[in-house]
């Protein structure tokens, strides 16, 4: 383990999470944007993230690759809510649907990544376009699936300000995952 990997890392996380954190704020979920990753400072996931840490991509996404699991990635998906992954549980028929703070922050978390990774080159469609190689084939709620790629899709034609904002997520989440009778996203 390279100690120039470990303050790299650690900046990267940084940088990560302040661009959740302005994400979050736009759409009206500041906390979740303050505590978000925070299990990215602990010990199981610091050190294997520090030791795959390439700058260009998830560490996590590298040490999988390269030894086929990543306990980092087990230890941060059974904490964090914002990853589909958490909702999962093989033994239960239905996936439950993410609440919505937790649907939104998914979403300022998958284009934080994108940003951070991409840097300069970020284009708005790359959002999407990582969504497509990677998240979709997730297992997850359909209506959140569906939730989570219309935002995307909606970021490639409109501005970044007529997506990332509390009406336009309250309204979508509203329109593709709640039925009828259920009208107070806050609860969720």
């Amino acid at each position: 383990m390279k100690i120039k990997n470990f303050f790299l890392h650690i900046w990267l996380i940084t940088k990560h999470r302040h661009t959740v954190f302005i994400h979050c704020c736009k759409c009206g979920i500041p906390i979740r944007g303050l505590v978000h990753d925070l299990s990215k400072f602990s010990p199981e996931e610091l050190f294997e993230s520090v030791r795959y840490y390439t700058g260009v991509r998830s560490p996590i996404g590298v040490c999988r690759r390269e030894t086929g699991m990543s306990r980092a990635w087990l230890h941060h998906k059974g904490r964090n809510k914002h990853h589909i992954e958490y909702w999962l549980d093989p033994d239960c028929k239905v996936t439950p649907m993410m609440p919505y703070k937790y649907a939104v922050e998914c979403v300022c978390d998958k284009l934080a990544a994108t940003k951070t990774y991409n840097g300069k080159s970020y284009q708005p469609q790359m959002a999407l376009q990582h969504w497509e190689k990677y998240g979709k084939y997730v297992n997850g709620n359909p209506k959140t699936m569906l939730f989570i790629e219309t935002v995307f899709k909606d970021l490639t034609t409109k501005k970044e300000k007529d997506v990332l904002n509390k009406k336009y997520m309250k309204e979508t989440y509203r329109r593709i995952c709640l039925d009828d009778n259920d009208i107070n996203t806050d609860e969720h």
